[in-house]
């Protein structure tokens, strides 16, 4: 019996000498995933581990001030830019933080892509007046207060979604890059956002592009019209003093979606450069004529657009260097001429040389069609062109030379239309004969980089404005009080205007 009970502890003894053994032994670890690189997509991309999807994140900061300018990017000419007063912005401040995200899987289908691409800025806003000797805060994000009330509400922050689409077997869908819009967007020299995505010209879409090698694409899209492509319906019965005094010679009477801008688009994209031809169908469809469904509306009509650019690459001048043209024609689609970050309306004011005038004023409007309540629409003509010419000094400083020009024409029955609340409105003072809506908008410039390093750049650009009104020389109006902008109710020369704006930026892309 002893013996059987120490073969026993014998036996567990070993067991348990055994058992500790094996749990000293090493256990194999869980294999880590480390990131890899992906290198199908050009540099930046990496495998999101676990899967096959590339991923890429990038953007920018940049900081920027705009002199003698009360809004982003643009000439003093409208608002309280244009009133050249006390209310006018001497600088205007933004900050931006840009963000974008750009994964790509390979399928049997071809490349699945899908882009996003954000913003995060604070933005200087303006102060208008209130009639009273006290003025109200308008920050670009939308918030007021009074006299400074709320420190909080200095100025304006804002989140933007600039870009979001997916592209799978030649479809694009989504908000991106409007296919009638050229690789340099509206910006042929000037400095703007040149994001991965393509044209700094976002606008949601439904598109198709056939690649047929060579550089040679067609792309056919259906793209929203909603702010992009409108600039506005002028209800002309609906005018009155107040708009006509800021260039809003109607209502803006635009109705709800009906038919998205139809896009056809043919490019050529070579090593010698780019050629490219575009066409836009666009519908103008208009709401009421009066407050209710009862007083009608006129028929809708669609208006039309085409652009032909060209750029020539490596030029004598330099390598790099390039020189970019655009020309555009339309009828009833007057954004795509006019392109959508510019105002639609124009009141510039200066000194007058007419006896008994307070000041001198230009007004122009652009819109894409007129009509008056029981008529149908007028379709507005507009053209124009931009270009430039862009050359690198060498690896670190470069320099462009911009210009660009844009006509506005309204026929006759459009004419009669404006002119006639014109003349009631405003007391123009050569009459219908002196009435002329038409106008030329011009903008010249130059801007200079210097990049010390990889990926960090400074900017100052200049641009110089001419609004070429058509009224008829020595014509005054009487204005009505404009206590927004601090202009007394007075008669007013009706005069060409020009302005001056510079800007002075830094940005880091990563």
């Amino acid at each position: 019996m002893k013996v059987v009970l120490l073969l026993a502890s014998a036996a567990g003894l070993i067991a348990l000498g055994g058992a500790a053994q094996a749990a000293d032994l090493p256990v194999k670890a869980k294999a880590v995933e480390y990131v890899k690189v992906c290198s199908l997509y050009g540099p930046g991309f990496y495998y999101i581990p676990g899967t096959d999807t590339c991923i890429k994140l990038g953007g920018y900061l940049r900081a920027w001030t705009l002199v003698n300018s009360s809004s982003y990017g643009l000439n003093p000419d409208f608002g309280v830019g244009g009133a050249a007063n006390r209310y006018t912005n001497d600088y205007t401040m933004r900050a931006r933080q840009h963000l974008s995200i750009d994964t790509r899987t390979a399928t049997e289908y071809g490349v699945v892509r899908t882009y996003f691409e954000s913003v995060f800025q604070w933005t200087t806003g303006t102060y208008t007046g209130l009639g009273n000797g006290s003025t109200v805060y308008q920050s670009i994000g939308g918030v007021s207060a009074p006299n400074n009330a709320n420190p909080g509400a200095v100025a304006g922050g804002t989140v933007g979604v600039w870009y979001a689409f997916i592209q799978f077997a030649g479809f694009t869908i989504g908000k991106a890059g409007s296919q009638f819009s050229t690789p340099w967007g509206e910006y042929p020299g000037n400095y703007s956002e040149l994001p991965g995505s393509g044209p700094w010209d976002p606008v949601n879409q439904f598109t198709y592009t056939a690649n047929f090698g060579q550089g040679v694409t067609v792309s056919f899209s259906a793209q929203d019209q909603v702010q992009h492509d409108t600039s506005n319906l002028w209800n002309i019965s609906a005018a009155s003093p107040a708009g006509l005094a800021t260039g809003t010679y109607g209502g803006n009477d635009i109705a709800g979606t009906i038919a998205p801008d139809l896009i056809a688009m043919l490019r050529v994209d070579q090593a010698w450069g780019l050629f490219q031809a575009s066409v836009a169908a666009h519908d103008n469809h208009a709401a009421y004529y009066g407050a209710t469904e009862l007083t009608g509306h006129p028929d809708d009509k669609w208006g039309w657009a085409g652009q032909l650019a060209l750029s020539i690459k490596n030029i004598p001048t330099g390598p790099g260097d390039s020189i970019n043209i655009t020309g555009v024609y339309a009828n009833g689609a007057s954004r795509y001429t006019f392109n959508d970050y510019m105002s639609s309306t124009y009141a510039r004011y200066g000194g007058a040389s007419l006896a008994g005038a307070y000041q001198s004023v230009g007004l122009a409007g652009l819109s894409d069609s007129v009509f008056v309540a029981g008529a149908g629409q007028q379709l507005t003509t507009t053209y124009g062109f931009n270009g430039a010419f862009n050359h690198n000094w060498d690896p670190h400083w470069a320099s462009s030379i911009f210009g660009g020009f844009g006509a506005v024409r309204y026929n006759s029955t459009a004419k009669g239309y404006i002119c006639n609340a014109f003349v009631t409105g405003l007391a123009l003072s050569s009459g219908l004969a002196g009435c002329n809506p038409d106008f030329n908008y011009a903008v010249i410039g130059t801007k200079t980089s210097w990049t010390p390093v990889r990926n960090l750049t400074f900017v100052a650009e200049l641009s110089y404005s001419m609004l070429d009104q058509k009224y008829a020389g020595g014509s005054t109006v009487t204005l009505p009080l404009q206590s927004g902008i601090g202009k007394p109710a007075a008669v007013y020369e009706l005069k060409d205007q020009n302005s001056l704006a510079l800007q002075l930026l830094v940005q880091r892309n990563f």
